[in-house]
């Protein structure tokens, strides 16, 4: 008897499959009026995360394509931005914690990284977009083929300035914090400035002339996908007035409705600068 049951379980989603896409094109039509009213989020960063969970609930083995997959997902985030008037995207890719996963794991991650930036590089549509790569993060910690695939697309799109997208890998809150000090002490040494002279000089301010992107402003919305509910170190410092929206929806399968849900919550929201 279970088979009849299984067929007609088949038969009810393919017929109702066409009214419900009906039904989120409406959706997203009324979503998108709505967000286009209100000010858009200059900033938005993202935790990428859920790649694993989304291959366990489809069924996917191989790390290479959980991660392709994945790394795909950045072409609607980059058309769904360039098309609200998003004009920076910082998404954390991999972080100095995720070195104690599989190597096979790791590679999977690295490999479709370099892929995906070596194919944006040479891609017409990311240059009539105006979209400039960039990345942050220690690169020490990156094999050689990546880093060089994330030079060359930062090369090939420098001279763009519709948005920018950051890639932060090898990236973390802690690290960049602990990186900025180490420059800055290793900068008043150079002038001969003395160990107690340093001490009355340090300031929010110097530190953060002397992180990674000290130039870009700090994130208005951060969006986690996966439904973690926690930051997980990224971007410590520059997150102190951000506002958060954690995503219920793996980071593969995240939809533009999603992504337009996220900035109508931050447009809701009342910004406090303040306890």
């Amino acid at each position: 008897m279970a088979a009849p049951t299984t067929q007609m379980q088949k038969s009810w989603h393919m017929a109702t499959a066409p009214v419900w896409r009906l039904v989120y094109e409406l959706y997203e039509r009324q979503l998108e009026k709505q967000v286009r009213l209100l000010p858009m989020p200059r900033h938005v960063g993202i935790i990428l995360d859920g790649n694993r969970r989304h291959a366990r609930e489809s069924g996917m083995q191989k790390p290479e394509d959980i991660y392709r997959l994945g790394a795909a997902k950045l072409d609607d985030i980059l058309a769904w931005s360039a098309d609200l008037g998003v004009r920076m995207v910082t998404l954390w890719v991999f972080s100095p914690d995720n070195l104690r996963r599989p190597e096979a794991e790791i590679g999977g991650i690295f490999g479709a990284v370099e892929a995906k930036m070596r194919a944006l590089a040479a891609d017409p549509h990311i240059h009539r977009k105006g979209v400039h790569i960039t990345a942050i993060g220690r690169r020490d910690l990156l094999p050689s083929g990546l880093v060089e695939a994330l030079d060359a697309a930062e090369a090939a799109t420098r001279d763009n300035d519709q948005i920018t997208v950051t890639l932060a890998i090898g990236y973390g809150g802690r690290e960049e914090i602990a990186d900025a000090v180490r420059a800055l002490l290793e900068e008043w040494a150079a002038q001969g400035i003395s160990t107690s002279q340093a001490a009355r000089l340090v300031s929010p301010e110097m530190i953060r002339r002397h992180l990674y992107l000290a130039d870009m402003p700090d994130p208005d919305l951060i969006i986690r996908t996966s439904g973690e509910t926690r930051l997980s170190g990224f971007m410590l410092w520059q997150s102190v007035h951000s506002e958060l929206y954690f995503c219920d929806v793996n980071w593969p399968v995240m939809r533009r409705i999603d992504y337009l849900r996220a900035i109508r919550s931050y447009q809701r929201r009342e910004r406090r600068f303040g306890v």
